[in-house]
């Protein structure tokens, strides 16, 4: 019993153990189980290969939630206005909401009419490109959704191929499940390039219609969506059939869509192209304003920021920053007219100087030839033009709308500079030369060869508010205002004269005006000092005689006694010169090399009572979203923008600058220079009648002429010379070529401002002096007349002249009369408070 027992629960065992595998075994052996395995490994196998072979290092598609397209940089002018763009791809970026929702259907009717149904992929597309590509035996192309030329445009290259389609298709499904269909679009329409360097559909309504896009018409939409297949195929000049046919089109697919009326597409297809020629967008681009100071603005947001996205998020060309510059268009306006009606008063006389550029005309197309070289001119009533042939006595020229005019030998009679005969007997077929009209035809112009350059600062905050650096920056691009070193010549005696005023001497000093001699040592010998034009001494004069009527013999007696070294170091100071000069004489008379913006910004600081100053051309850059990310830590001045006064104290941005030079001697220094202007080298700006400082300067030959000055709202500078020096002539001095250029900029630039003084600092003592011994003088009142005999001059407390008189001498050399005047009972202090007190 116990046997039978245990053989039973063995049998049962075994069974239990055995009859799952043989099912499975049963099922496994069925064809239908086979199939669906084999299925699921090739499935399996497939996926990984698709992964490795096209999948595997795609980008993540993550980085299109913040991608920030390529945008162009902005300059504004010191009123916020937008003055000049610098970009390689033209584009501004819109929203999803901005974009017409005509436009909008018009890119879906040409390029994806089902794009807000299917999730990023054409299947049906994909497999009729597919065949078509296997039966003709091409690569694929078209049939690209949107989402697929996003993912293309943005993550992918360019290659046409059967991989890329994979890698598109991949990419745009990843797209759909990351991005609205709306981001998705508004990704399209901002990015894509349609030509004319406008990438994005609103830089492309103005490289081609001039307008923004909610004044396009439906016909001039139409056009804008054909474009992204090959802007090049539907050029609107040389292809215009071409571009209208295909315009109808999507128009016609928009009809059949039903995204506009019957009426609409019937008006529409009616319409012509309407674009604006290309020829008139490139000379859109040459009307510039300040041309030498923006260039200046962007290599200085170059070097900061760098070139393109490689060197960074806020690159000139690509970061979209919107940068505040200082440039005044109106003082900039009358700087460039100042500097080039003065240039060209010099040249006038001395012949023709040739053509600006010479090219090659290319199968007769002149217009082309002329644009490419990317002259622009607008002095005057002048127009660039290019020889388009000569024919007897007359010469065709062109111009870069596309019109022509004639050039009689009777236009262009003066003569070649340094070669004699006529200069239109030296014309030539591609010349780019400068014309103005006269009667029917026109006259030859000649561009100066003399060259300068100009600029005016603010100098309370060192601002630079115009610049010009030579004719034209179209003709010339070197910019003589920053980058020419020149001699400064005597404009440098002010800065000499306020190292002599530190260490104790007075604008009364006397000073001799005689022969001054130095021994160099063995090698050099002995080096004698000459006024200018070889004049001899005259005898002792005081300090401010000195430098009103720039006496070099003066000069350099007073550095000498003075100590070259506090000379050299009151150049640098004053920011002449990078490097202390070295302590000779010779340097004294300007012999170091400088620039117009570091002369302008010396003079700056001394009217600014000697706290430094740094010239400026940007106020600040803000990035994309209108962050200030330059200057570092910049503030904004609270209220400085209220629209009236609340009653409390005036709102001032903090200064940080640093004292340079003792306020009273840069205060010294600027009431002497008045006497320049009074009586002195820049007597031709007292016309002018208003207080104004200033110094002329002329070097060895002489090669430069200058003039520095101003008043307390601009401080301005100019210098004329050859840019390989050469001799200007002997008649040529500050005076009579450099005073003549500023004046003509005062006179328009000060005539809505009002009359300033230069304020004096606290400490400074007003004293009545002899102008000619520079003694104290009592019972006479200073006069405003320019060569009154006593005026008043400005003192330290420390060597500021006593009256050792008794009280009543006033009293016994003044004329008896029955009734003191008012004049006559005033006082110093009187005087001091009616011309705005001390401060």
């Amino acid at each position: 019993m116990e046997d039978t027992d245990h053989s039973t629960t063995e049998y049962r065992l075994h069974r239990a153990s055995g009859a799952e595998p043989s099912r499975f075994a049963r099922i496994r052996s069925r064809w239908w189980f086979k199939l669906i395995a084999w299925a699921a490994l090739a499935a399996g196998i497939g996926a990984f290969l698709l992964w490795f072979l096209f999948a595997r290092g795609l980008p993540s598609v993550d980085q299109l939630k913040t991608y920030e397209p390529p945008l162009p940089t902005n300059v504004r002018s010191i009123n916020g206005e937008p003055i000049h763009t610098f970009a390689r791809e033209r584009r501004v970026e819109l929203s999803y909401d901005e974009y017409p929702p005509l436009l909008v259907r018009a890119y879906m009717s040409a390029e994806d009419k089902t794009f807000f149904q299917h999730h990023g992929v054409d299947f049906p597309g994909l497999i009729r490109a597919a065949a078509e590509g296997i039966i003709k035996g091409r690569t694929p192309r078209g049939t690209s959704t949107i989402t697929q030329q996003v993912a293309k445009n943005l993550l992918l290259t360019n290659e046409v191929s059967y991989v890329r389609k994979i890698k598109e298709a991949i990419l745009a499904w990843r797209i759909e499940n990351a991005l609205t269909k709306q981001q998705i679009m508004e990704l399209y329409l901002n990015q894509i390039f349609l030509g004319r360097n406008a990438y994005g559909v609103e830089a492309a309504s103005h490289a081609y219609f001039d307008k923004d896009l909610d004044q396009l018409k439906l016909s001039q939409m139409a056009y804008l969506a054909i474009l992204p297949k090959g802007p090049a195929n539907y050029d609107p000049e040389r292809d215009t059939e071409r571009a209208l046919d295909r315009r109808n089109w999507v128009l016609g697919e928009m009809l059949k869509n039903d995204f506009i009326t019957r009426p609409q597409y019937q008006e529409a297809v009616a319409e012509p192209l309407g674009t604006v020629s290309r020829i008139e967008q490139s000379e859109d681009d040459q009307q510039q304003v300040g041309g030498y100071f923006i260039e200046a603005v962007r290599r200085q947001l170059v070097d900061k920021f760098g070139d393109n996205s490689q060197d960074g998020p806020h690159s000139v060309y690509a970061g979209g920053l919107w940068v505040r510059s200082s440039l005044d268009p109106t003082l900039q306006k009358y700087a460039q007219e100042a500097l080039r009606d003065g240039l060209v008063r010099y040249d006038r006389g001395r012949g023709w100087s040739g053509p600006m550029r010479q090219v090659e005309i290319n199968d007769g197309d002149w217009q082309r030839a002329l644009v490419g070289t990317h002259v622009g001119l607008d002095y005057r009533d002048w127009r660039p033009a290019i020889v388009i042939s000569i024919d007897g006595g007359d010469a065709q020229i062109g111009f870069g709308d596309g019109s022509t005019g004639t050039l009689p030998r009777s236009g262009a009679t003066m003569p070649v500079r340094g070669k004699g005969g006529a200069a239109f007997d030296a014309l030539k077929a591609g010349d780019v030369i400068a014309v103005s009209p006269s009667g029917s035809g026109f006259s030859l112009e000649s561009i100066p060869r003399v060259s300068g350059g100009l600029m005016v600062e603010n100098p309370t905050s060192g601002r630079i508010m115009a610049m010009q650096g030579g004719f034209d920056s179209r003709i010339q691009s070197f910019n003589r205002a920053i980058q020419a070193q020149r001699q400064p010549g005597s404009t440098i005696k002010p800065i000499v004269y306020s190292a002599a005023l530190e260490q104790g001497m007075t604008p009364a000093t006397m000073i001799q005006d005689t022969t001054f001699c130095v021994y160099q040592g063995a090698n050099l010998g002995q080096k004698c000092f000459k006024n200018f034009a070889h004049e001899g001494g005259s005898g002792a004069h005081t300090l401010r005689w000195g430098i009103e009527q720039s006496r070099n013999l003066m000069t350099v007696r007073a550095a000498a006694q003075t100590g070259m070294e506090h000379v050299v170091d009151m150049i640098q100071r004053l920011g002449v010169s990078r490097e202390k000069y070295p302590p000779y004489l010779s340097y004294s008379l300007g012999a170091g090399e400088t620039t117009v913006m570091r002369m302008v910004n010396a003079y700056s600081t001394l009217v600014n009572h000697g706290q430094k100053l740094t010239p400026t051309l940007i106020d600040y850059v803000q990035d994309r979203r209108g962050q200030v990310i330059w200057p570092d830590n910049w503030r904004a001045c609270d209220g400085c923008n209220a629209p009236d006064w609340n009653g409390k104290a005036m709102p001032r941005p903090v200064s940080h600058s640093k004292q340079v030079v003792d306020p009273l001697t840069a205060y010294q220094m600027v009431h002497i220079m008045e006497g320049v202007i009074q009586r002195g080298t820049g007597v031709r700006l007292r016309s002018l009648d208003r207080p104004m400082v200033g110094k002329t300067g002329t070097t060895n030959g002489p090669t430069d002429v200058w003039f520095m000055g101003g008043t307390p709202q601009m401080i301005g500078g100019v210098y004329v010379g050859y840019d390989n020096p050469r001799n200007l002539g002997g008649y040529a001095q500050g005076s009579s070529i450099a005073v003549p250029i500023m004046k003509q900029f005062f006179e328009q630039a000060l005539k809505d401002l009002p009359k300033v003084p230069f304020r004096a600092p606290s400490g400074i003592r007003m004293v009545k002096i002899d102008r000619r011994s520079g003694r104290p003088v009592f019972g006479v009142w200073p006069t405003d007349e320019p060569l009154a005999p006593v005026i008043w001059e400005a003192f330290k407390p420390e060597n500021a002249p006593r009256r050792a008189a008794r009280r009543d001498d006033d009293q016994r050399a003044a004329p008896k009369k029955a009734a003191p005047t008012r004049r006559e009972s005033q006082g110093d202090s009187d005087f001091l408070q009616r011309e705005g007190g001390i401060y």
